[in-house]
């Protein structure tokens, strides 16, 4: 072996260490960054999706400003602040006056609970025992406590947890607003800078790709969590007007249900009560109700949930559905987007490829 091609092997040597040491620092970088902001990560997640989600509004409300875009931002923001804060503030009187009001007729021995129909016995599985654990809590319940006092010691500290989980989200979700509202207020530097990250990550694909984004969450936001406030609310409108007791938890438990799109299993619940406590006539009213509640989505998510994307809305749904399997309700975000841009990326691929032959 020659000098030169010993100098050149030291150089080779010398220039391969030299990028591996600037890599592995870069990937040092890279994770010491996600360790700062992983806490963020949710948080900010949220906030992209609610501003994507509402940007189409805000411009409107830009236009009606005179392009004032930092009060449009203020006001859209104390717009879903209140959207947000309201039901959860009437949700939690009715709770706490309902649980009161429970307590007191409990303790001075007011609480009764109507005998069981006469055919619950011919149900399928559950009849019997039911029978007898409904039976004795008509002509006594406080031995029903006291059977099930176990159990009901076991319940309040998940309770209690199910609780504490519920004011975090809802914290979470006034945080991610504030952050939306910074977004929206800087829309026109965000909007740059997805721009160029889209156009160095997919070329000449970017601006579709980035329209397809904002898209896809405009999209699962109407198609999913649109259609299942608006479920959320007739239903809430039946349970208040057929004075069934603890309206506001019901309508709670619908809403959690409808985004799993299983709404249609909490009414079940509520229409054999009103069939058990109220007369025919209303009872058969709000199994009509509950009906059209729980065939709603049929008709609005086709409307809705592929409203302007170029993308199948068989594509959107199983993406939002196995994102939320996978990492919750931040999932039906992330999944359609993943799912979505990777089915254009495909489609795009095999374009190519015909092209080629051709």
């Amino acid at each position: 072996m020659t000098t030169e091609q010993l100098a050149n092997d030291r150089d080779y040597i010398g220039r391969a260490v030299e990028v591996s040491v600037r890599v592995g620092l870069l990937i040092l970088l890279i994770a010491a960054c996600f360790l700062v902001v992983r806490p963020f990560l949710t948080l900010t997640a949220w906030g992209i999706v609610v501003a994507i989600a509402v940007y189409p509004g805000y411009k409107k409300l830009q236009r009606v400003l005179g392009g004032r875009g930092g009060l449009a931002a203020v006001v859209c923001t104390l717009l879903l602040l209140a959207i947000l804060i309201i039901p959860v503030v009437l949700l939690a009187r009715t709770l706490a006056e309902g649980v009161r009001t429970m307590t007191v007729r409990l303790q001075g021995g007011t609480l009764t609970i109507p005998p069981p129909p006469s055919n619950i016995q011919s149900w399928p599985i559950v009849g019997a025992p039911l029978k007898n654990v409904w039976g004795l809590a008509s002509t006594s319940l406080t031995e029903v406590l006291r059977r099930f006092a176990p159990e009901v010691k076991a319940v309040i500290p998940v309770l209690l947890s199910a609780s504490a989980g519920i004011g975090l989200t809802v914290l979470q979700f006034v945080l991610s607003i504030l952050l939306a509202g910074a977004l929206l207020a800087h829309a026109s530097s965000g909007a740059e800078v997805v721009r160029s990250l889209a156009n160095r990550l997919f070329g000449d694909k970017g601006p579709e790709l980035q329209e397809l984004a904002g898209s896809t969450i405009r999209g699962v936001t109407n198609g999913i969590l649109g259609v299942a406030l608006i479920q959320s609310l007739f239903a809430s409108i039946g349970f208040l007007v057929a004075g069934i007791p603890g309206a506001g938890l019901w309508a709670l438990i619908f809403l959690v249900a409808a985004v799993l799109q299983v709404g249609g299993l909490v009414l079940i619940p509520a229409v054999i009560y009103m069939f058990t406590i109220a007369s025919a006539t209303k009872a058969v009213t709000f199994l009509v109700w509950c009906i059209v509640v729980g065939v709603m989505d049929n008709l609005l998510k086709p409307l809705l949930l592929g409203r302007g994307i170029a993308v199948p809305t068989a594509v959107i749904f199983v993406g939002a559905m196995g994102g939320f399997i996978a990492m919750g309700i931040i999932g039906l975000f992330v999944g359609a987007i993943v799912l979505s841009v990777g089915y254009k990326l495909c489609l795009a691929w095999l374009d190519r490829a015909a092209a080629a032959r051709c």
